[in-house]
């Protein structure tokens, strides 16, 4: 159980310097405006709001790619509950989508995206995984 629960934070923490990799790709696609301080929320919503499409879909695919590798490190850690942890993962990611579309407005089809994108990301990371096991059983 303390193993499974290791598999989960490394792979969100994993996941998340993916995300957050993708993300800044993203920015330095479409910086700030000078002067605009990123922790306001009004002014954050503004950018996101004028953002350009390749910018949001960046962030997208850092959603989807550190759902994946999130969900591929929890499983290689994990021994018993390899899917498990990995899909823990992705309905972290998830809530963390939920929470941000909370916070400032999204396009819609991020927000569709970021909702229906992780979990099967995640669980094809531990599917990898699993894949050798079956094999050698």
């Amino acid at each position: 159980m303390i193993r499974t629960i290791l598999a989960v934070i490394v792979g969100l923490l994993a996941a998340m310097a993916t995300m957050h990799l993708f993300e800044f790709g993203s920015a330095r696609l479409y910086p700030f405006a000078p002067g605009t301080d990123p922790r306001d929320p009004v002014a954050l919503a503004a950018h996101v709001a004028a953002a350009p499409l390749s910018a949001m879909a960046l962030v997208v695919a850092g959603w989807v790619v550190g759902a994946f590798d999130g969900g591929l490190v929890a499983a290689l850690i994990a021994r018993r509950h390899r899917r498990g942890a990995a899909l823990t993962v992705g309905a972290l990611i998830v809530a963390s989508v939920i929470a941000v579309s909370m916070m400032f407005a999204h396009p819609l089809w991020m927000t569709v995206a970021g909702l229906l994108l992780p979990l099967p990301a995640s669980w094809l990371g531990a599917f990898l995984i699993a894949r050798p096991e079956r094999a050698t059983a």
